[in-house]
């Protein structure tokens, strides 16, 4: 179809071209010049063994079902392994999008020939929007990243991954001896630059990683040292690739309602006090009691406070698993409302603090609430010695785990939306059945999902009714095992 004479609209011809629009900058003109040429042996110089690693990558960011949008998608197999539902690649050469629509032809797979820096697609928003080696070749980054705004939406996460500049003289030798084919690399961003720009543009960086450390496919070797040294403190500075997690930060309707879920075993004397300290929300708000097996009359005092106080919406539910982590699920599992949050029975965290934690959600600073204790002062006697250099102990090793500050993450009460809750859980799996207390089953995998993790301080307080449950050194030894598995899932994967 000849499109300079067809008599359609501007629109249609940035969605349809397979000429590049007249409004290319020299820049563009010269890299869609490089790239139509490039296009047709792309395939006999794509480096197997890193784009194996780099496709793995995003598949651990990026489930299969998702709507994905890939900027600078070249012949589209990138795109095409993450098997996403709905699947839109754009690129500024005309040649690398019609490889892709021969090479890819499935109905959920469109690609588009168009300028990231003047995207104009008739889409909704993406789960995902995914810039694969593609900043080091953009004209205007910066104007890149704001023509991504329209199709983001609450819950987009933005990744891209590009070459460290550590790497320049090595990938420039590569050339030299014909090891890679030479390509007009112009942009060598620093992780700095990148996330400024990401921040000028409008959105948030998550997390920033850094990944792969010997590209070439060599068996034993290579998963040696890209799963285990390159994921080294002092050693991760020499990986070829830094990897950036984004969002753009949107606040949510302030009326959604709230589901607290409170746990409790051998709390009697504590469930009229949570129930007559129960805060006011913005919107409608329910209170959850789960009973694990208790010695005392903790579940017939949650039924008693619930029959006594009907101008409060309380349900009460009997455990029949173990352990903190299943209450909590049982918990989630009966919860109607959006925000979903935990409140411990033993009244160290008060129930007044609740309203801040969601407030903090609603506008939209944070996805996963997460409550600390070692701010302010605590009261006499609320933690003993060895707990809290366990704390913070933890509170390090999380930190580097998951890749965003954490403080204390063995505190009970956190709080994120039902639907975010649900995905975690469909992606469970991948982490196993593991964690008795629930809190680093949903510290995993809100760092998984990309969530943006934010500690929110409270004043703890010193029980006034019944004893931990928690057992420093058996308990302990669980948490390092935790660690462990952390460190294989989410560091030397």
């Amino acid at each position: 179809m000849d499109v300079q004479q067809t008599p359609v609209s501007r629109r249609s011809l940035r969605r349809f071209w397979s000429d590049p629009p007249p409004e290319l900058s020299p820049f563009q003109e010269a890299m869609r010049e490089f790239f139509d040429r490039f296009a047709p042996i792309r395939h006999r110089w794509r480096p197997r063994g890193y784009h194996d690693l780099v496709t793995g990558y995003y598949r651990y960011h990026v489930p299969p079902g998702a709507s994905v949008l890939e900027i600078g998608c070249g012949t589209g197999e990138l795109l095409a392994a993450l098997e996403p539902s709905r699947g839109v690649g754009v690129d500024l050469s005309g040649r690398m999008t019609e490889e892709a629509r021969k090479n890819h032809p499935e109905p959920n797979l469109r690609f588009f020939c168009q300028a990231g820096e003047q995207l104009e697609l008739d889409e909704e928003p993406f789960d995902y929007i995914i810039l694969s080696d593609t900043l080091s070749y953009a004209n205007d980054v910066l104007a890149l990243f704001r023509a991504l705004r329209p199709y983001c939406h609450a819950r987009t996460r933005i990744i891209c991954n590009f070459y460290s500049r550590l790497w320049q003289p090595l990938l420039g030798l590569l050339e030299i001896l014909r090891l890679k084919h030479p390509q007009p690399i112009t942009n060598w961003l620093t992780p700095e630059d990148v996330k400024n720009l990401l921040q000028l543009a409008g959105f948030e960086v998550v997390s920033h990683d850094r990944r792969i450390l010997c590209p070439a496919k060599i068996p034993l070797i290579g998963p040696l040292l890209n799963r285990v040294l390159a994921a080294i403190p002092g050693l991760r500075w020499m990986n070829l690739t830094n990897w950036i997690v984004a969002r753009q930060a949107k606040p949510l309707p302030a009326e959604l309602g709230v589901s607290v879920v409170c746990a409790c075993r051998n709390e009697s004397g504590n469930i009229a006090e949570i129930v007559r300290r129960f805060p006011k929300f913005h919107g409608p708000a329910e209170l959850i009691f789960v009973e694990g097996n208790s010695q005392d009359d903790t579940y017939e005092v949650c039924c008693r406070a619930a029959e006594q106080n009907p101008q409060l919406d309380i349900s009460v539910y009997r455990q029949t698993g173990k352990g903190k982590g299943d209450a909590v699920r049982l918990g989630f599992s009966k919860a109607k409302y959006e925000v979903v949050l935990i409140l411990d029975a033993d009244m160290t965290v008060a129930p007044e603090d609740l309203p801040g934690f969601v407030d903090v959600l609603l506008e939209g600073k944070s996805e996963f609430v997460n409550g600390s204790r070692l701010v302010y002062p605590m009261q006499n006697r609320a933690m003993r010695f060895l707990n809290l250099l366990g704390n913070r102990f933890f509170a390090k090793a999380f930190s580097f785990l998951l890749g965003q500050p954490i403080k204390d993450t063995l505190c009970g009460t956190k709080v994120l939306l039902r639907s975010d809750y649900e995905r975690l859980v469909a992606g469970r799996s991948y982490f196993g059945e593991f964690d008795p207390f629930g809190d680093f089953d949903l510290l995993f995998g809100a760092a998984k999902l990309g969530l943006r993790i934010t500690d929110y301080p409270i004043r703890y307080r010193a029980r006034t009714f019944g004893e931990t449950q928690i057992s420093r050194f058996r308990h302990g030894m669980m948490l390092l095992k935790m660690c462990g598995v952390a460190l294989w899932k989410l560091r030397m994967r």
